[in-house]
């Protein structure tokens, strides 16, 4: 096994600042915000706001520099004639943030009853619980709070939203913190007056991997060829790293990226040799193979070929609790089933499986449950 370290010059990062209100735009520049798969043009700051370019196109969007858990931000939008976009939060550094994370819905259109795309939605779960919408060249106010499992919503002073995430079946094994956002439609909504305030932090998880250093946490079998290349290991050859600690019930999340019809997996439950009974989620970027990419091998099939493009990072995760296994590609459920038999605590193992496909894992970390 080799090792390969990247060293990382720079000032240490200021702790967050909880309870007090701070400004998320200047009014003058994008500073603090990145856009995102779309061209320099997607967005702009112009008279003190923030303008969604008509020619941005999806899935352009702005995206801010920090990562926010629990937190409350307000801010206001201007809508006239069609118009539609969005807000997101706990959003991932890969994938639709959509799915993997969450989007309050913006929307023209006075829905009566509101429906799942209504303005004020968390789109496309909930519906919010009346439409308020100011839509003939105004102003609207927003406020998002969440507070992990409360996610409340105003629009225009209006509670709309009011919902325990854990008890919603698919909001309950999303993101729970990530960046904020806005997405481009191609309408040319304009933001303004952005401002949040940072609240306690509710989430523990264990790093397994993020640094060079966290190869200590693995023991590694076979003939694979192992890289720590900063945040991310690559591996190419048959082989494993198998975890030091032993895991029963948890949460597991990290990204994954491979060379194409590359061969890999997760596995989990595993023996400290990494050859004992376990199970493993497969990643075999081949549609028409028996288990693709989400399966859980020999056991349940991925109920769709998640469709993501060779040497593309995407979000992984998986949920082991009892009997019960869940695995999210991307923010899509593609197993949800009891068929673990074994239950007892395992070791993690990721794995790769042939020479000269080479596979990559960054931002590992487990959370037990």
């Amino acid at each position: 096994m080799t090792r390969r370290q990247l060293i990382v010059l720079g000032g240490a990062l200021a702790a967050p600042v909880y309870g007090q209100e701070t400004g998320l735009f200047d009014g003058k520049s994008l500073k603090g915000w990145k856009i995102e798969n779309g061209p320099e043009t997607a967005f702009y700051a112009q008279d003190g706001e923030i303008v969604v370019h008509p020619g941005s196109n999806y899935p352009s969007w702005l995206r801010s520099d920090a990562e926010y858990e629990n937190f409350d931000w307000s801010g206001e939008v201007f809508i006239q004639n069609w118009a539609n976009g969005g807000l997101y939060f706990a959003a991932p550094k890969h994938g639709p943030p959509t799915y993997c994370g969450f989007k309050l819905n913006i929307f023209q259109k006075e829905d009566n009853p509101p429906l799942r795309e209504s303005v004020g939605s968390i789109f496309p779960v909930v519906a919010p619980s009346k439409v308020t919408v100011r839509n003939k060249g105004e102003w609207n106010q927003f406020r998002i709070r969440m507070d992990w499992p409360s996610l409340k919503v105003w629009w225009n002073g209006v509670l709309v939203q009011d919902i325990d995430v854990e008890k919603n079946d698919e909001l309950k094994f999303r993101l729970r913190r990530g960046h904020l956002g806005i997405e481009s439609l191609s309408y040319p909504l304009r933001y303004r007056n952005f401002k949040i305030t940072r609240l306690p932090g509710k989430e523990k998880w264990e790093v397994l991997y993020n640094k060079p250093e966290d190869l200590s946490k693995w023991n590694a079998t076979e003939k694979a060829s192992w890289e720590a290349i900063g945040n991310v290991l690559r591996a190419d050859g048959l082989g494993y790293l198998v975890s030091k600690e032993r895991y029963q019930d948890f949460r597991f999340e990290c990204y994954i990226r491979a060379s194409k019809n590359s061969n890999g997996g997760v596995l989990f439950r595993g023996g400290e040799d990494g050859k004992a009974d376990r199970y493993e989620i497969q990643v075999h970027d081949v549609e028409g193979a028996v288990y693709p990419t989400g399966s859980l091998y020999h056991y349940e099939r991925a109920s769709r070929y998640p469709r993501i493009q060779p040497e593309e990072w995407y979000l992984f995760q998986l949920v082991a609790k009892g009997k019960r296994c869940v695995v999210r590609i991307q923010g899509e459920t593609l197993v949800d089933c009891e068929k673990l038999e074994r239950t007892v605590p395992g070791t993690i193992l990721i794995q790769a499986h042939q020479k000269g496909s080479w596979i990559e894992y960054k931002d590992l970390r487990i959370q037990r449950i």
